[in-house]
Order: structure tokens, then C-alpha cells, then sequence
């Protein structure tokens, strides 16, 4: 094999950052030695140009009628444009034709409605943006849909959660053909925080919605997201921020329904999730990290919000603790670059 072809579908209403997330890392893939390389080919029924949600326009590389060869992977663009794109007969018969011809077929955000119109989901499980979900079960019952992973492998079909899950998804694949140090240069190149592993909830708790979003509470929540290891007690909180404990506690009841005490248990241990299922650290430095105690109080809080020992979560999700190729490293400036 002398390149991997990478196919990916757009239509008008496409999603920008679902396309350029895949294709950045690709590009820096190649860039610090992809071997063998991928050549990215951006495919639209009659290789027109399309216009993304965002307004901006992009070229077409191929016709999408004319794509023949034997492809690495098939990849279908989510976007506002996947009904009017599930719709089109002309396009379904296309991935639906083209999809033996890859070696694996994925899709990214509300691109899944595309490959389940095509029948490429049909009793398999699959994953889309997190708003879609219910509409892509209702529509498709064929289709096992899981709103919460960012990403989904089943079978050779892989669908992804939305938007940047793009990335993570590109990141898995670039793993899985050049392994961990080209997919961690490539993190490192596109300055990404964390790489996720596919069973990582698309919403974080340090995302979630919080209500008419009351100034203490943000404030509160924001400075526990980057301080697990301090003092974060009740009375500590109400200290800093100038509050009662009742009144802080009233707070967290209305626009986060739980305590701060169980807000800061959380924090701590989706935390230490993250660690666990991104690098090989024993779990007494994760809980180190994360605030806990001691191990065995790590352990408690993952039993009670996963069911199951955080050993046994680490080895469900991926990461393995006698790889030292997980182990960080300080970035190379001159290995990588996503050139913004």
C-alpha cells in the first residue's frame, strides 16, 4: 500500500469543523510520518462546490459519481444539511455503493443519518450529535442508537458524537494505523487537551447546563474544575466566595440539583476517568491528582457513580497501564504544527 484514501462525503450545510477536524489531522499525520501516507480526498455529487453551515464555500476534490477505487475509509460529514443529504437518492446510492470498497465506513455527527438511510447501521450500534439522538432512533429502529459515547466502533463502521468529536474520532483512527506516538503528535500538533477514548461522555459535567447560571455557582464550579486538590469542603467554598454555607448550599440545590459536597465528588472523579482512560498513571497518583484521599476512596466514588472499580473502568475504556507509549512527553516544536 502506498497511500491510505480517504474519502469523505460533503453536501451543501455541511459542518466545517466536522470536515477540517479529520482533515487537519490527517494533514499533520502525513507531516510527522504516516506511513504510508493518507491522501484526503473531499467527494460531492458532481464535484461541486459546497456551501457549509458557516456560509464559507469549499472545492470539491472528486465527483463523487466517478470515485471507483479501493478506499481506505469512507467518511460522511455531519451538518444542517444531513436531512436534505439523507434525502437524495442519488447520494444514498453512492455511499451505499461505495462502502464495500472501504476498508472501514464512518461518519461524524448528524452523518449518521446518511449511513443509516443507506442501511449501514442496521443492527449495529451507533452514536450522533447528542441532539439528534432521539430523532435518529425514531427513524431508524433498526439502529442501536447510544447518545452518550463520543464514538462508536462496530463492526468496520465507526460513527462519531458531534462536532469535535471529529477529532477524537480522527485521532482513533490515526492511532490504530501508525500507533500511539504519531496519534499523540498529532494531539500535541493540533494543541488538543485531552485525546478521548470512545466510551467518554460527548457532555461533561464541566459542561453542563447550570441553569439561569447564578454568578456564585459558575464562579464556584469553575474554580473547583481547576483546583481538585485544594480544600473544596463546603465551608471553603462559602469562605471564598463570600457566602453562607446554607445559602451556598441553596444555590448548588437550584442550579446544579446536587451539594457542593457532591458536585466536588464528581469533579474529582470524572477527573480521574480521564486519567484512567488517557494515560498509565497507577491509581494512587490519580487519585493524587484528582483530590481523593487516599485509593480507596477513589475507588468508593467510582463505584457509586460507574458501578465498577476504576480498575475495571480503565480496562473497559482502553487505556493500558503497561503501555509507555501513553506515558506524556514534551512536545517537539519542530515534530508538528497545525500552521494557525
Amino acid at each position: 500500500m502506498t497511500e491510505r484514501v480517504f474519502v469523505v462525503v460533503a453536501y451543501d450545510g455541511a459542518e466545517l469543523l466536522d470536515i477540517a477536524c479529520v482533515t487537519s489531522a490527517l494533514d499533520i499525520a502525513n507531516r510527522i510520518g504516516a506511513d504510508p501516507p493518507y491522501r484526503t480526498v473531499l467527494a460531492t455529487l458532481g464535484r461541486r462546490p459546497i456551501a457549509c453551515d458557516s456560509g464559507l464555500r469549499l472545492e470539491a476534490g472528486a465527483e463523487l459519481e466517478r470515485v471507483n477505487e479501493r478506499l481506505d475509509t469512507l467518511l460522511v460529514t455531519g451538518g444542517n444539511g444531513h436531512e436534505r443529504a439523507a434525502a437524495s437518492r442519488h447520494l444514498i446510492g453512492h455511499v451505499r455503493r461505495l462502502a464495500p470498497l472501504a476498508r472501514r465506513v464512518a461518519s461524524v455527527c448528524t452523518g449518521s443519518t446518511v449511513l443509516a438511510e443507506a442501511g449501514l447501521l442496521d443492527g449495529r450500534r451507533a452514536t450522533t450529535h447528542w441532539r439528534y439522538a432521539a430523532t435518529l432512533a425514531g427513524r431508524y429502529p433498526e439502529v442501536l442508537v447510544d447518545a452518550e459515547p463520543v464514538w462508536i466502533r462496530d463492526g468496520h463502521v465507526t460513527t462519531s458524537g458531534g462536532v469535535t468529536s471529529a477529532l477524537d474520532l480522527a485521532l482513533a483512527f490515526i492511532e490504530e494505523d501508525n500507533g500511539p506516538a504519531v496519534s499523540r503528535g498529532v494531539a500535541l500538533g493540533t494543541v488538543a487537551y485531552l485525546q478521548r477514548p470512545g466510551g467518554q461522555a460527548q457532555i461533561s459535567m464541566f459542561l453542563a447546563r447550570r441553569g439561569a447560571d447564578d454568578f456564585v455557582v459558575r464562579r464556584a464550579t469553575d474554580h473547583i474544575a481547576g483546583h481538585l486538590t485544594d480544600d473544596l469542603t463546603t465551608g471553603a467554598l462559602a469562605h471564598r466566595f463570600g457566602v453562607s454555607e446554607r445559602h451556598l448550599a441553596r444555590l448548588f440545590h437550584t442550579y446544579v440539583q446536587l451539594t457542593p459536597a457532591q458536585y466536588v465528588r464528581r469533579a474529582r472523579t470524572e477527573a480521574a476517568a480521564h486519567l484512567l482512560t488517557a494515560t498509565p498513571l497507577p491509581l494512587s497518583a490519580v487519585a493524587r491528582r484528582c483530590g481523593f484521599g487516599s485509593t480507596e476512596s477513589l475507588r468508593q466514588a467510582f463505584q457509586d457513580r460507574y458501578d465498577m472499580p476504576p480498575s475495571r473502568y480503565r480496562s473497559a475504556r482502553g487505556a493500558d497501564p503497561r503501555d509507555p507509549a501513553r506515558l506524556p512527553t514534551i512536545p517537539d516544536p519542530s515534530a508538528a504544527g497545525s500552521g494557525g
